[in-house]
């Protein structure tokens, strides 16, 4: 009877655990499968109210309006060069500078890092005038060196980073330097590979924040021929009518890079996320 009366409330509350977790699932799926149906619907039934997720008949129209109305080939390569340049420079200097701040003992060193966390506390929308006017007179208005050069490392990229190299043993960098071994070579050899899931972690994290960014790129970027893809599709968006159709459909293109990616990198993307907790 005991173990009967003991069960019971163990089984209520995975019962309930379930019912939340599947309202959660439901809230969160709900908007994608909708936004991934809509993008082969005819525009009467995207606008129909309440919004449904399946339609009268799926056309591939919108799809072929997105790519007829706007060089959308030519907003991905863009996109492309930016995004993974981006991702691939920042990864190296944050990895390197959260290695400096964890492992290398200089003066200043904690009023450095403090300092570094405090930008992550100032909003972007402050630094866009100043910012904007740098660029402007470095002369690198509408250039990729322009997109790439001011998100080339991050104060979270850093703190990240760190949190990895604090976790380490330092045994392992102790032994390196008793055989010869010099900083960049123990940071290279010996650091980079443990922090590898770290690193994947961060680029996810890089890739996706630059890939979807669209203020960044329009405020530095004034021609049709620099416009990455979100800002590409914001031109669907007029004063006074919206083309909710190609807008969905160039939605869900933009969208499946990251899809992908994100698929491939998923074992290291949660190891990555789990493995950053750690505290000196």
């Amino acid at each position: 009877m005991r173990k009967d009366s003991a069960a019971a409330p163990r089984t209520s509350r995975h019962f309930v655990s379930a019912i939340v977790l599947l309202l959660i699932f439901v809230v969160v799926v709900f908007p994608f499968l909708w936004m991934v149906t809509s993008s082969f619907k005819a525009e009467k039934d995207i606008v129909t109210y309440p919004p449904s997720i399946f339609a009268s008949s799926y056309t591939l129209d919108q799809y072929n309006k997105v790519f007829s109305a706007i060089p959308l080939w030519m907003y991905i390569r863009n996109t492309v060069v930016f995004a993974f340049s981006v991702t691939i420079i920042s990864v190296l200097l944050d990895s390197m500078a959260g290695y400096a701040f964890a492992r290398i003992r200089f003066k200043g060193r904690k009023i450095l890092f403090n300092v570094v966390l405090v930008t992550m506390m100032i909003p972007f929308q402050i630094v866009m005038i100043p910012l904007f006017i740098q660029i402007f007179r470095f002369g690198l208005l509408n250039t990729f060196g322009g997109l790439i050069l001011p998100r080339m490392t991050s104060a979270f990229g850093i703190f990240m980073m760190r949190s990895f190299f604090v976790g380490l043993p330092k045994d392992l960098e102790e032994a390196a330097r008793i055989d010869g071994e010099n900083e960049i070579g123990i940071f290279f050899r010996i650091m980079m590979p443990l922090c590898k899931t770290g690193m994947i972690s961060l680029a996810v994290f890089t890739l996706m924040g630059n890939w979807n960014d669209l203020i960044y790129p329009l405020m530095l970027t004034t021609t049709t021929e620099m416009r990455t893809l979100p800002s590409g599709l914001a031109m669907f968006v007029g004063e006074r009518v919206t083309q909710y159709g190609p807008s969905i459909a160039g939605a869900v293109i933009s969208m499946l890079p990251l899809l992908l990616m994100y698929c491939f990198a998923q074992k290291y993307f949660i190891a990555g996320i789990a493995m950053s907790g750690m505290k000196e």
